[in-house]
């Protein structure tokens, strides 16, 4: 533990957290645990992490009595479409093919600025109270969404996503919105291009994607190997893995985020261990459990590559929630089934990949994701007391199963707390919940409209563009 610094005598700490057991890493950057600690916040990042007893007499204009409580760097949902809150629960136990073309692209080719605002606002509500401090969002109409990132308090990296069925327009708007955004909401905002997947944007506009992200120093977030038949679709037309269409199109030599990769093969872990840029890759376990996918993101051979696996929940249609910490639990489980292996991936590895992992995954490896000195203040305290997590023999094995994301009693973001003992600050849920009832019969009607793309066993055409 790092005592409070001379900087102190600056005047009064803006937050002290006391009382908590602490998540802390160590130089190896192994999970360990800090008890009866205090956390000491000035400017927005965490100035020391100290004894209870050493920070009970410092100046400050907040404290925060955590006793019984746990500190964890925020959780991080490195790939989700907020907006489509909207969609929850419409289209259950169907195939992916049906679930894009007959449900969700024939909703979203009429959502307006104002529908995606309500549904990124509702969003960010449930991020704040399930522990997630931090988002990766890749949509449509982002703007709206940018501005409720700024309301909420959140902290995102945020992509104009665009299909080639838009034509030069949609990487246009794509990279016009990451430049002007970019450092938005005193810097609580990060950009990315945004290009869709493989399957719907080709290959002249994944490499053209890849000189515009050199050229003006951004990240690339998209879909790419989401499932097997995605894979085998990709190599009956092109001759090509999803995988090796990124390497051949120059995306592998940049900073990339790779949404799922359930479908990466043994044959592209060459094409993965050759890249240049900053490759990693965000698995949502729920949604393929729902898909009934054959695979899952292949976390163990990704690991031995040095490419970071951040934990997501893709978009709420899909997976049902905006629930990170289930995700964690998720990971660990479905990776020893998978594996068949009941020693991998243990509780602290997964906290690794909540923390970490999901950190340099969208880019902030060294802002968030430890609780630290120099780290951003993303912080959130976890209610140990219920009976479900009763009695604690292994602290990491609490907090990744039994532990539920409504133990979640306080979240802070850059040193601003967003929720206090379960109270929501900094969002007005019952304003947009009643707006979205009067908005969604509209929205829901399908006997109008079209669709925003098309998916297909073939592995995707464009359409009216979105």
């Amino acid at each position: 533990m790092t005592p409070p610094t001379a900087r102190s005598a600056r005047g009064p700490a803006d937050l002290v957290v006391t009382g908590c057991t602490v998540l802390v890493h160590d130089a190896q950057e192994n999970v360990g645990f800090a008890e009866d600690a205090a956390v000491v916040v000035r400017g927005g990042r965490v100035e020391a992490v100290t004894g209870a007893a050493a920070a009970a007499g410092l100046p400050a204009a907040e404290r925060i009595d955590a006793r019984g409580q746990v500190a964890l760097p925020g959780l991080i949902n490195c790939h989700t479409h907020s907006p489509m809150t909207l969609l929850r629960g419409l289209a259950e136990d169907v195939p992916i093919e049906e679930w894009f073309d007959d449900h969700v692209w024939v909703v979203e080719s009429r959502l307006t600025d104002r529908d995606v605002e309500l549904g990124a606002r509702l969003a960010c509500a449930e991020m704040i109270r399930a522990g997630v401090t931090c988002f990766a969002d890749h949509y449509f109409a982002m703007d709206a969404v940018a501005s409720a990132v700024a309301e909420s308090g959140l902290r995102a990296q945020l992509g104009q996503a665009y299909f080639s069925s838009q034509g030069p327009e949609g990487r246009e708007r794509s990279l016009d919105f990451a430049l002007r955004h970019r450092g938005a909401a005193g810097g609580r905002i990060t950009t990315a291009l945004a290009p869709h997947a493989p399957y719907t944007v080709d290959e002249a506009d994944l490499a053209a994607t890849a000189r515009l992200a050199h050229e003006h120093g951004l990240p690339v977030h998209l879909h790419a190997a989401e499932n097997r038949d995605q894979t085998e679709a990709s190599l009956a037309r092109h001759g090509r893995t999803p995988v090796e269409v990124l390497e051949r199109t120059g995306l592998l030599g940049t900073d990339l985020l790779l949404a799922h990769g359930t479908g990466i093969l043994e044959r592209d872990l060459p094409a993965l261990a050759r890249a240049s840029g900053r490759v990693s890759v965000a698995s949502s376990p729920r949604g393929y459990l729902r898909f009934a996918w054959p695979a899952t993101t292949p976390v163990r051979a990704l690991r031995d590559l040095g490419i970071p696996v951040g934990l997501a929940t893709d978009g709420a249609a899909s997976n049902g929630s905006l629930d990170v910490w289930e995700s964690m639990a998720l990971l660990a489980l479905v990776q020893k089934q998978a594996e068949g292996d009941p020693r991998w991936l243990t509780s602290r590895q997964a906290l690794h990949h909540a923390t970490v992992q999901s950190a340099r995954a969208v880019g902030l490896g060294d802002e968030i994701g430890g609780i630290a000195p120099g780290r951003r203040a993303d912080i959130v305290l976890v209610d140990l007391s219920g009976p479900h997590t009763a009695p604690v023999h292994d602290l990491a094995a609490t907090l990744v199963h039994s532990a539920r994301s409504a133990d979640v009693r306080t979240t802070i973001v850059n040193g601003r707390v967003l929720m206090r003992d379960r109270s929501l600050l900094t969002v007005d849920v019952p304003s947009v919940a009643a707006e979205l009832r009067e908005r969604l019969p509209a929205l829901t009607d399908r006997s109008r409209g079209g669709r925003v793309q098309t998916y297909g066993k073939d592995g995707g055409r464009g359409r009216d563009g979105a």
